[in-house]
């Protein structure tokens, strides 16, 4: 992996397809049907991706798993902008996976690996652990307990915190935060919402429920991240990011941006 002089991130179409867990013959498909912008040429005209193709990756997957089909897909990805940000995208993909169903599975060792979508050591899946994201099976009958109880989009969350400079504790405390936050918005729209529709006859309620459903998601998300913005630019304005002379101006707007991660 090399990056410009932007600082960005660029891997060949190897490097692509294994940070993915996609093929190479997948990933070029993908680009041939227009789900992925093409490449950036560098020297001998090899092709360099970057995050928004790590992005779009990671989207695509997320529809996949919701059981669209590639055409459907197609026609989601090209109601999108073609400007929209990796940051943009992976709400969008946020959107997509707050309709997957809570399934969680047991899994082997060898399948943790293939379903986080790279190998896995074991200190990262003690990581996982102590987040809360994988659970050892204590009946498992694999020698060692070598099992795991794992819910699919939660392991795709953790995986990506795994790049992420932040100790377990802190992610779990985090998480704690959110699900505390999030179950009492939950419950204050939800009796808003009971008390407009009290008078409807019950098909009527399902049928706004319905409607209602996804547009609550994507007001929570976009009220999420925008008191985020404010909360991050506020902390890096008052010297929390550890530059109090203000001459790194760039970097902190790409965190507040929700783009300083590395990937």
């Amino acid at each position: 992996m090399t990056t410009t002089d932007t600082e960005e991130p660029t891997l060949t179409i190897d490097e692509l397809a294994a940070r993915t867990g996609v093929t190479v013959r997948t990933v070029r498909f993908y680009g041939t049907r227009g789900l992925l912008p093409p490449p950036a040429l560098g020297p001998r005209r090899v092709g360099h991706y970057g995050r928004a193709h790590l992005a779009r990756l990671a989207l695509i997957e997320e529809l996949q798993h919701q059981g669209m089909t590639l055409a459907a897909i197609e026609r989601y990805l090209r109601r999108l902008p073609d400007d929209l940000s990796p940051h943009d995208l992976a709400l969008h993909r946020a959107v997509v996976a707050s309709w997957a169903p809570e399934t969680v599975e047991r899994v082997s060792r060898e399948e943790l690996g293939r379903r986080a979508g790279r190998p896995l050591t074991d200190d990262e899946v003690e990581r996982l652990t102590a987040m809360d994201v994988v659970n050892r099976d204590s009946e498992a009958d694999a020698p060692g307990g070598d099992a795991y109880r794992v819910d699919a989009g939660l392991l795709r969350l953790g995986v990506e915190l795994l790049d992420v400079p932040f100790s377990p504790e802190t992610v779990l405390a985090a998480r704690t935060a959110l699900l505390e936050h999030s179950r009492a918005a939950a419950r204050d729209l939800s009796r808003l919402l009971r008390d407009a529709v009290a008078e409807r006859d019950a098909p009527d309620v399902r049928s706004l429920s319905a409607h209602m459903h996804p547009l609550v998601v994507q007001a929570l998300l976009t009220t999420f991240q925008r008191s985020l913005r404010e909360e991050l630019r506020e902390w890096l304005d008052d010297g929390g990011g550890g530059n109090r002379g203000g001459g790194n101006r760039g970097a902190e707007d790409r965190v507040v941006e929700g783009e300083g991660g590395g990937d």
